[in-house]
């Protein structure tokens, strides 16, 4: 059993379906699964500020985008001075990737990600039913993009890419990962971040068997992984009733880790709590 600690730490207006985060200093960076906005969240002024990641022509709604047509941004990571958005892949119109610079405060994008996408899942043979990317971990020239098991297969698994992502010439290595169950339903992987030579993470349990169609929640779950041998050394449930799905790392204390955790509601409200995540490590 690993010990935690959970509190509720933010509350912020603004911002709703939060699907990952990263914490920057005084600021944390959000996105939103129903959003082509990237906000950014002024801890010591408690201000949010709005990015648009949308296309220069577009014309339709940025917020509360509706279903069918939302980007659906599920992945968030940096890399050098830059952020890098990914969306799901679940359905074609979500096959993107956006990049915004902290320090020029520019966005690139959103690209066409669908190349690599029909790659990934021809190399894991996992089909389009089954596929959904939540979660995105950089390391200089390797990038670890998560699978979700939510599907009618419950795949889970970490894609681990050499190369250049800009260009999408990247190797493809796939392992897939078992997760145990949340209250009697298969957790999925929701988001990761690399802290030392591990990888932790957060999965979440919904009773559904659908990329598309949300499910009674049953719970999250907070895990670590060996970078090295994709294995999992320890998995604790810490919530019955939130479905986090942004881990970030807040503070290293030596002997124990703070992470920052954001909870997507699966509702149309414009507002978001933070949570704090303490464990040992």
């Amino acid at each position: 059993m690993q010990k935690f600690k959970l509190e509720l730490l933010f509350h912020i207006m603004g911002i709703g379906s939060a699907s990952g985060l990263f914490f920057n200093g005084g600021s944390v960076f959000l996105i939103s699964d129903n959003s082509s906005m990237l906000y950014e969240y002024n801890i010591a002024e408690n201000k949010t500020d709005k990015i648009s990641l949308a296309a220069k022509d577009y014309t339709g709604p940025l917020e509360n985008i509706p279903k069918k047509d939302k980007p659906d941004y599920e992945a968030i990571t940096a890399f050098n001075n830059e952020l890098y958005i990914f969306g799901s892949g679940s359905k074609e119109n979500r096959s993107i990737l956006t990049r915004y610079n902290m320090q020029t405060k520019t966005t690139e994008g959103p690209v066409d990600a669908i190349y690599l996408y029909l790659a990934m899942q021809g190399f894991s043979e996992i089909s389009p039913e089954d596929f959904n990317i939540e979660a995105a971990v950089n390391d200089g020239d390797i990038w670890y993009l998560f699978q979700r098991g939510n599907g009618p297969a419950q795949q889970n698994g970490v894609f681990t890419l050499e190369g250049d992502i800009n260009e999408f010439s990247v190797q493809i290595i796939y392992n897939p990962i078992e997760l145990p169950k949340i209250n009697g339903s298969q957790s999925s992987f929701t988001d990761a971040v690399k802290v030392g030579d591990k990888l932790y993470f957060i999965a979440a349990a919904e009773s559904s068997n659908s990329t598309y169609l949300d499910g009674e929640v049953a719970g999250s779950l907070v895990g670590r992984m060996d970078i090295e041998t994709m294995t999992v050394e320890f998995t604790q449930t810490i919530s019955d009733r939130n479905k986090f799905e942004g881990i970030t790392l807040y503070k290293d204390n030596g002997n124990s880790l703070e992470f920052l955790l954001c909870e997507d509601t699966d509702s149309d409200a414009t507002e978001s709590d933070i949570y704090r995540l303490t464990i040992d490590k």
